[in-house]
């Protein structure tokens, strides 16, 4: 898991409540939280629809929790190019709610986000503070949430950015290349993008280090260090199967075209853990060494991810 901070975020910060629970991040925040010790709230969506600005007040008020770590959100990019308000209600909306009702009860905030309210164009990591120019729906939608957030809450307030994730309680890249293995001879991934493959389980951990820790409210970008593309990523995949990395063929973007526009670099830096006393994540080559195990045995539903071709 990277390097043991198990000290952080907890203490005096021991209630705590995750919405999207039972999404992949959700499910291993509550785990890594339950893991230091803390006391857990994980309502269901039936429970907790960010969207109903009443229903996240009585939830919070009801709970009292010391930090609210939202994992809800839309995250079907391309569905929000045609359906943006709805995206909105979810990403910008929700986090709006989520701040009213943090703001009276005193509780801190942590919001997710995500790489795609950066243009995607650079050439070096995306600093915290870098403008943002999302070119699609969905990192339109994210980025109003981030605002959402620090303006309502500007002394309690946290937007973790994240990226290219994946973990053992959702669909995602790994695991489609886990199953592709099994069914294909070759596979085509797009090698023309650029970003960091990130384990769930490490994110949830620096998100649970955050609020005890002393690190001053605003935007910090938790994913793996180093980078790849998702051809790199596939390769390493087949490698730690033992199959052969050379199954995996190299193709350009224009093979998966996608009604949202993808960014081609994506690679967020992470500059604000210094000084904080947390140390920013591991090395992806060596996330993936440990969570492949776990995503192996847990098979689950996977489907075709934005970086393969051929569907």
């Amino acid at each position: 898991m990277g390097v043991a901070t198990a000290g952080y975020g907890v203490g005096r910060m021991s209630r705590w409540l995750v919405a999207g629970a039972g999404g992949m991040l959700g499910r291993d925040m509550v785990a890594a939280l339950r893991a230091r010790g803390a006391e857990v709230i994980g309502p269901g969506r039936a429970d907790l629809d960010v969207r109903d600005r009443g229903r996240v007040a009585a939830v919070v008020a009801r709970n009292r929790p010391d930090v609210v770590v939202n994992c809800a959100a839309w995250t079907a990019v391309d569905d929000a190019q045609t359906r943006e308000d709805d995206a909105f209600a979810v990403n910008a909306t929700g986090p709006v709610n989520l701040a009213a009702a943090c703001a009276d009860t005193g509780a801190v905030l942590i919001q997710v986000s995500t790489d795609y309210v950066f243009g995607g164009t650079g050439s070096q990591p995306y600093a915290e503070d870098d403008p943002a120019e999302p070119r699609s729906a969905y990192g339109r939608t994210k980025l109003a949430g981030e605002r959402a957030v620090l303006t309502r809450l500007p002394e309690t307030g946290y937007v973790v950015r994240t990226a290219w994730l994946y973990g053992a309680h959702g669909p995602n890249f790994v695991r489609t290349m886990i199953r592709l293995e099994q069914e294909r001879d070759t596979v085509d991934v797009v090698d023309d993008q650029r970003g960091q493959p990130t384990w769930t389980a490490d994110v949830a951990q620096r998100i649970a280090d955050l609020p005890g820790s002393g690190a001053p409210p605003g935007v910090y970008h938790a994913t793996s260090s180093g980078e790849t593309t998702w051809f790199g990523l596939a390769r390493a995949v087949f490698a730690r199967l033992g199959a052969d990395p050379g199954r995996v063929r190299p193709v350009g973007s224009s093979a998966v075209a996608r009604p949202a526009p993808r960014p081609a670099y994506s690679v967020l830096g992470h500059g604000r853990w210094h000084g904080t006393g947390i140390e920013s994540i591991q090395d992806w080559r060596l996330a993936l060494d440990q969570a492949l195990p776990v995503l192996a045995a847990k098979p689950g539903s996977v489907g075709l991810d934005r970086g393969v071709a051929g569907q």
